[in-house]
């Protein structure tokens, strides 16, 4: 979104080709542990319960790839004060999705615990964070579609619908990565 707001064309094409490749080996990654996955009675981990985290991690992926292909579309017009709010709306969405990764990548820590002790309740932490940071997400949010609607008579139809769309893809990895840590936390008190 930086490069975007900078009119740097070429460097966002790049990285969104990049994201669409990283996506499709995300994919092939998925299917790959969806086939290996045991599909017996006596497993240690409930199964549905990761093809449900997989599916969630697939959402984010799917919304980054969404997202890097509109910002290639075109160079949508911006006005005062919207550089700043779109600049604090993605801080606090890149914050969320950080927050689920961190509840991730605490996984095998977890699984080397028996899913308690103070490693679950650190993580159970760590998930609340995500939730409440999805919930600012979700005020900047509307704060952002609040000065779009202001400025509707100064920026063309595209220029609102681009700005819309890529707003929702990017409030919808912060609410995926809340449904990702919400799924971790059914996962624990499951397991």
């Amino acid at each position: 979104l930086e490069l975007y707001k900078q009119g740097d064309t070429e460097a966002v094409e790049k990285i969104s080709k990049k994201i669409s490749k990283l996506e499709h080996e995300a994919d092939v990654i998925k299917y790959d542990i969806r086939s290996s996955l045991p599909r017996g009675i006596f497993t240690l981990v409930n199964r549905s319960s990761i093809l449900n985290i997989l599916d969630i991690q697939d959402a984010i992926a799917n919304k980054s790839e969404n997202l890097g292909v509109l910002l290639t579309f075109k160079n949508a017009k911006r006005f005062d004060r919207f550089d700043e709010a779109l600049h604090e709306f993605m801080e606090k969405c890149i914050e969320t999705f950080q927050g689920a990764q961190l509840v991730i990548d605490r996984l095998d820590e977890l699984v080397e615990t028996g899913f308690g002790g103070q490693e679950a309740h650190s993580v159970h932490e760590l998930i609340d964070r995500v939730a409440v940071l999805e919930h600012e997400v979700d005020v900047n949010q509307r704060e952002l579609i609040r000065m779009l609607l202001e400025h509707e008579t100064s920026i063309s139809y595209g220029d609102f619908f681009l700005w819309t769309r890529m707003i929702q893809q990017l409030s919808g990895i912060a609410d995926s990565a809340d449904e990702l840590a919400a799924a971790v936390r059914l996962f624990l008190e499951t397991n």
